[in-house]
């Protein structure tokens, strides 16, 4: 499936006007089923549909079923396939029970925003069951390091560069290697992507990686970023309050403003070094 499409437009510049060709994102839906057994009963569940640019599908299914602390990992998945345009099916093993009950949001989210089916803020508050202890403490990153991100993230956006048009997150190592980037017109679908380009490589936790946002910090991407084990977030726009708030709370250095040689950080300034 294609990420990119081309339209006939008019192009107006100081009053005068030409037809011309434009470069846009694909954005189409996306169902997520999920398929389990309960007492020996097969039973298919339409989990969500969210609005994204295609590509990477299945990296999306498996990383939002993980975000949203409805599996713990790919141990638990039997197969994971395209059923049909638009429509991935995950099949969990046989003695495997999702957890459902993670999972309070309506079926429809938006491409700008994942949070808004949540039923109320307290179930927006998923339950972060990121495994393992993590030395969290023992990450620094060079502000030099965390200065150089945006360029060297601006310069792989490959499907930005043709568009202007998508959101981009990306998996830095502490010495300044991209690992993972994942595009999308949703943000959340694009960290979702990446996430789950982590665990089904067998990446995780990122405890020891800088995740890089192109746009703003919300809660939901912090939420998201915990339940991968990722203690430095740097962001080109701005937090939110409650994304502050859960920095702060999960113990997660949180950058905005990154722009140029200037950023401010909001929480866990202990992990930013000269």
């Amino acid at each position: 499936m294609q990420s990119i499409t081309s339209s006939n437009i008019i192009k107006v510049n100081a009053g005068s006007h030409m037809p011309a060709t434009d470069v846009l994102a694909v954005e189409e839906p996306l169902e997520i089923r999920l398929v389990y057994f309960t007492e020996g009963k097969k039973i298919e569940k339409n989990i969500s549909v969210t609005m994204r640019t295609p590509g990477n599908d299945i990296e999306l299914a498996t990383g939002f079923l993980y975000t949203e602390g409805i599996i713990s990992g790919t141990e638990q998945i039997a197969t994971v396939a395209d059923v049909k345009e638009n429509v991935v099916n995950v099949t969990l093993k046989e003695n495997v029970v999702p957890a459902i009950h993670q999972l309070d949001r309506n079926f429809y989210t938006t491409s700008s925003c994942g949070v808004c089916g949540k039923a109320s803020i307290d179930a927006v508050k998923t339950y972060c069951d990121a495994p393992g202890d993590y030395p969290y403490d023992t990450l620094q990153c060079p502000v030099q390091l965390i200065i150089s991100l945006p360029h060297m993230l601006r310069d792989q956006q490959a499907v930005f560069e043709q568009t202007g048009g998508l959101h981009a997150c990306a998996i830095f190592n502490t010495s300044g290697q991209l690992l993972l980037l994942r595009e999308d017109v949703g943000r959340h679908n694009a960290l979702d992507k990446l996430i789950g380009a982590a665990l089904n490589g067998d990446n995780l936790p990122l405890s020891e990686h800088v995740l890089l946002l192109s746009g703003r910090a919300s809660f939901e991407l912090l939420q998201k970023a915990a339940m991968a084990g990722i203690k430095v977030i740097a962001a080109v726009g701005a937090p939110s309050s409650l994304a502050v708030q859960m920095a702060e709370e999960w113990n997660i250095t949180l950058i905005g403003f990154l722009r140029g040689d200037r950023f401010n950080i909001y929480s866990g300034a202990q992990r930013i070094v000269s």
